[in-house]
């Protein structure tokens, strides 16, 4: 079964490459901005309570869905982009075993835990 979510995962990457290359960028932006919602990261400053749900909006795959279906409707590329670097980034996460956060710490998520234990 994990092989076959990995599998699952890795088709979402691809799509959100494809969807890239429908777009007017250069391939250096995809490669320079696909770790950017890692960013996100920086909630657990705060505390695993808000830095889960900091991080899990920005790694949720519908947020991307939506803001890029919300740049298609409104023809803006750059709207399109954020959503597609949303989505892929999530997808690529999850891919490495990289789940949403619970909010007992960074390394629970809805995958299992991270790391060595």
């Amino acid at each position: 079964m994990k092989n076959l979510i990995k599998l699952e995962e890795l088709a979402q990457f691809a799509l959100g490459i494809f969807l890239f290359s429908q777009l007017d960028y250069t391939w250096w932006w995809f490669l320079a901005l696909i770790l950017l919602p890692d960013l996100s990261m920086i909630g657990y400053t705060m505390g695993p309570k808000v830095g889960a749900i900091l991080y899990n909006l920005f790694h949720h795959k519908a947020l991307g869905i939506i803001i890029f279906i919300i740049g298609y409707f409104v023809l803006s590329q750059p709207i399109q982009l954020t959503g597609i670097i949303l989505f892929a980034h999530s997808a690529m996460d999850r891919l490495f075993g990289y789940g949403l956060k619970l909010n007992t710490g960074f390394k629970y998520t809805h995958l299992g835990i991270i790391g060595k234990q």
